[in-house]
């Protein structure tokens, strides 16, 4: 909401009362006084005498600037830390080129407008799959027209039964103040090595997670920790220390994949502020058109 109230003993002006707009969350409103709590990510919390208040109007949330963009502009920056990745744009989808056992690299990004039908884009990502000699793959937005014309053409999951995946996007000064305010592991010694893709965080013995940076993007990938210690915090040291590297390389936004069914996952990103940006899955073509193989 937006609260304008008195500045006491201030003249605004045009010699009338000075005034003030405070915009966020009312959190507690009595006879006396109104807390807000600021919508700046400064984390203030503002008392306003309700004596002072000379307006104020409930506003919809509005939604951070990086949760803006659209799917395919953050599934592009999100594969941004996978250095060396081919690619081959097909009007708004890319082609790509990488491991055959990671789909994200060897799949086509199917987000936005081919330039050509439908149809006539998944033979080209076919085709592509054959000269990689790669499995054909799309990745979609869940809900999306391309994954209902796809699924329209025969395209099927790629795994049956799974569950989709969420993209996850944090504000990392956010993040790590939220995990700063946990209690980290116990006794939890974090080591953080950097490598030419990115950097990895460990707990000997009981949990790792991946980390790479690009264009202000710090994404976290490849988190583990052993069953024997897990609801010790020890998830959230290592985010914790990955986010502390991100920003370090001067990262502002930080990502994440997280499959819905995975509750623990869920709840710890939620926790550290991370929201959901869109939903994906994986397609393969029709049965007997294959991309991987001779042909």
């Amino acid at each position: 909401m937006v609260i304008r109230s008195l500045v006491r003993g201030e003249t605004g002006p045009t010699g009338g009362p000075a005034l003030t707009d405070v915009l966020g969350t009312c959190e507690s409103w009595t006879d006396q006084t109104v807390v807000v709590a600021r919508d700046d990510g400064s984390g203030e919390r503002v008392r306003i005498a309700v004596a002072d208040i000379v307006s104020g109007k409930p506003v919809p949330p509005r939604a951070s600037v990086r949760m803006r963009i659209t799917p395919r502009d953050a599934q592009v920056r999100a594969q941004a830390m996978w250095p060396g990745l081919a690619t081959r744009p097909l009007g708004e989808w890319l082609l790509r080129a990488g491991t055959a056992d990671v789909r994200r690299t060897c799949s086509a990004l199917a987000m936005g407008d081919p330039g050509m039908p439908i149809a006539e884009a998944a033979a080209h990502v076919v085709a592509h799959a054959r000269e990689h000699d790669l499995p054909a793959l799309t990745m979609v937005e869940v809900g999306s027209p391309v994954e209902a014309e796809l699924l329209a053409l025969g395209w099927h999951a790629d795994r049956p039964g799974e569950a989709e995946v969420e993209l996850r996007l944090a504000s990392v000064a956010r993040a790590l103040r939220a995990a700063r305010r946990a209690a980290a592991g116990e006794g939890a010694e974090v080591e953080v090595l950097e490598d030419d893709a990115g950097a990895t965080a460990r707990v000997t013995g009981a949990g790792v997670a991946r980390a790479a940076y690009a264009d202000d993007w710090v994404g976290i990938r490849a988190l583990e920790v052993d069953p024997w210690h897990r609801r010790r915090g020890l998830g959230r040291a290592l985010v914790a220390a990955l986010l502390d590297w991100g920003a370090e390389q001067g990262a502002t936004t930080a990502c994440t994949q997280v499959r819905v069914d995975n509750a623990a996952s869920t709840q710890l990103f939620a926790q550290l502020g991370f929201t959901a940006h869109h939903a994906y899955r994986y397609l393969a073509p029709p049965v007997g058109v294959t991309g991987a193989g001779p042909g």
